[in-house]
């Protein structure tokens, strides 16, 4: 064979640097091995059930099916025991013997459609036992496979080698001892496992029990100390699922206590989602939305998510890819089989089924808010008040169903004055004047400004309805949804407000005004030009002698306030002084004949345009020494 043949190799494996890597780089979180092996008993158990079903010479278990686990102190051992299918001693070198050799993923092969749907089968990789060497410097596995009289004793120290040899068990099922290492004698206490088992198995089918030492009779004699306490195997894990039952026979009690055992809260849930999804993707899920916000409720970074189970075995505690940021609130469980996790079943691979499955909860939950708006509306108004303004963010984060959140969003409006949001975006049109064409709305740093703001005074006048906006993210909102039910959405604060011009007689009004002002204008651009862009005349106003107005694609005042407070530098931008030709204040401004009290006037003027939108005063000291200046002059007069 020449040198540049083309030949077709196998790849070759260094079996103790491949063990190695398995055990000290595969898990993050050493107590994952208990998860691994309690997995493993339960998916025994399961295939005995099947075999049996098949086979019924097999006959059923030696009573109950269940998992014993035992954490010995003084032995420093942990024994973990079932009396499922076990294995041959075939089956134990080659699924042992084989690193990545998965039994479940060969049975799960053998299995029919319906079968497969049926089983709660969760092993996949074939790696999961070779976890126990995470906590054990040697592990001892004795089997015996139903159907079978011999047993299988394995041994290892998790180096390159394995011994193999018979062993004697009077049932069926499986036995694994985990010789503890020095710095994992934490697994020795029972406590310590109990804690283990309740967060990652607690969920699982089968029974996992440990023993209890038997409570003293009144006939034991306490001073016979030959006599040892007998232990009694009592159940750890809850050994069921509530979210595997049916809904019609679970009780509002059932489901509220599951939620506070999942989300350590002290208060019922307001509402909950309970669906079971079959098809092309099968999961079964279960929503909550709680009464009260988490103390990080806005604190992005924060833990958040669905408590994930793949076949009721506990994966993660905050699978955030689930759920968009905006219903960060939300809590409860997603229980699946099809999901794409790493070999370590500690990470969630990012693919279709995961979107998919983000979009149908994503819509679940906004449809039970939909459903609770319309027929509890009261119980809406409670939710709305607590979790209201993180929903504002949907628009932003979530475009496929923008309209559904625009359909949630509640706003506080000059329908009422009254600070409390609860005015729809629906409401607001279906009251709309005959002729109007824009929802209106005004941004402000609290309730009171944003309703007395000058800039909604001709509409006020006019009886058109106006949004009151004062939550941090109501501007970064309104950018983002744009238009509602064909109506756009129209900042007061921003553009001309030619709107308003649209009848003959205000168009005259306004070009009189222009040309009646065109001198005083002119004045006040030359004292104000370092400060503002340009001077006009507005009909916007009708009380107020002056306001500040910025064009319809600039950033508005309380934007800029929030993010230079988020130590984001600004570029520097004027604004547009609008005035009141009418006011009283802008004639007599018109009639000053000295400069130097005409400058101050005028600053004064836009100070106030400043104050009146809510914002702060680059020199305040200025306005105040103006003001007296003023006061003294007045106090003379």
């Amino acid at each position: 064979m020449t040198a540049d043949a083309t030949q077709t190799m196998g790849f070759q494996t260094e079996a103790k640097r491949l063990l190695h890597l398995m055990i000290h780089s595969l898990y993050s979180n050493r107590e994952i091995f208990l998860r691994e092996l309690i997995s493993n008993a339960s998916d025994a158990i399961d295939k005995h059930r099947f075999a049996v079903i098949n086979d019924p010479s097999l006959g059923a278990a030696g009573g109950d099916y269940r998992i014993r686990v035992h954490a010995d102190a003084e032995a420093k051992t942990i024994t973990i025991d079932d009396n499922g299918i076990g294995m041959s001693r075939e089956e134990v070198i080659e699924n042992l013997g084989t690193i990545a050799k998965s039994g479940t993923a060969a049975f799960m092969e053998q299995l029919s459609g319906d079968q497969k749907s049926d089983s709660q089968l969760i092993g996949q990789f074939g790696v999961g036992f070779y976890s126990s060497f995470i906590v054990a410097d040697r592990v001892e596995v004795l089997t015996r496979k139903a159907g079978e009289d011999a047993a299988t004793h394995w041994e290892s120290a998790g180096e390159d080698e394995f011994t193999v040899s018979e062993g004697e068990r009077e049932q069926a099922g499986s036995t694994i001892i985990l010789h503890l290492k020095s710095d994992a004698e934490e697994f020795a206490d029972s406590w310590r496992v109990r804690s283990v088992i309740k967060k990652y198995s607690d969920h699982i089918s089968v029974p996992v029990m440990m023993p209890e030492p038997a409570k003293p009779t009144e006939d034991d004699d306490a001073s016979d100390e030959s006599v040892a306490a007998e232990t009694e195997w009592q159940p750890v894990n809850e050994a069921k699922a509530l979210w595997t039952r049916s809904r019609s026979d679970i009780s509002d009690d059932e489901y509220q206590a599951f939620y506070k055992h999942i989300s350590h809260d002290f208060e019922d849930a307001l509402s909950w989602s309970h669906n079971a999804v079959e098809g092309k993707l099968e999961y079964t899920s279960l929503l909550y939305l709680p009464k009260r916000a988490p103390f990080d409720l806005w604190h992005r970074e924060g833990a958040r998510g669905l408590k994930l189970y793949v076949q009721r075995t506990f994966i993660m505690d905050e699978a955030e890819q689930f759920l968009p940021m905006y219903l960060r609130f939300v809590k409860g469980v997603l229980d699946s089989s099809d999901l794409p996790l790493n070999v370590s079943r500690e990470i969630l691979q990012q693919n279709q089924q995961v979107e998919s499955i983000r979009g149908a909860l994503t819509k679940r939950v906004l449809d039970m808010l939909s459903k609770m708006a319309s027929k509890q509306p009261e119980d809406y108004d409670q939710f709305w008040d607590t979790f209201g303004a993180v929903i504002k963010e949907g628009p932003a984060e979530d475009f496929a169903n923008r309209e559904k959140i625009a359909d949630l969003l509640r706003f506080a409006t000059t329908h009422d004055d009254e600070p409390l949001q609860r005015r729809s975006l629906k409401q607001y049109v279906e009251s709309m004047q005959a002729d109007q064409q824009s929802i209106y709305y005004v941004v402000a740093e609290n309730h009171a400004t944003a309703k007395n703001s000058p800039h909604i005074e001709a509409l006020r006048r006019q009886g058109v309805e106006v949004l009151l906006l004062s939550d941090r993210v109501d501007e970064w909102l309104m950018s983002h949804l744009g238009e509602y039910d064909g109506k756009s959405l129209r900042d007061c604060a921003k553009g001309e407000w030619s709107d308003q011009a649209d009848s003959d007689d205000a168009k005259k009004a306004l070009e009189e005004a222009e040309k009646a002002s065109e001198s005083l204008i002119e004045r006040m651009q030359n004292v104000l030009s370092d400060r503002v862009a340009g001077i006009r005349p507005t009909i916007r106003l009708t009380s107020s002698p002056a306001c500040l107005t910025v064009a319809e694609h600039e950033m508005g005042a309380q934007m800029r306030r929030i993010m230079e407070a988020a130590g984001q530098e600004m570029p520097e931008t004027k604004p547009t002084m609008e005035i009141n030709v009418e006011h009283p204040l802008l004639k007599r401004l018109d009639e000053e004949a000295d400069e130097d009290r005409f400058a101050d006037l005028a600053q004064i003027l836009l100070d106030q345009a400043v104050l009146a939108e809510g914002s702060t005063l680059e020199d305040p000291a200025s306005y105040v020494a103006r003001l007296n200046k003023l006061l003294v002059e007045m106090s003379n007069a």
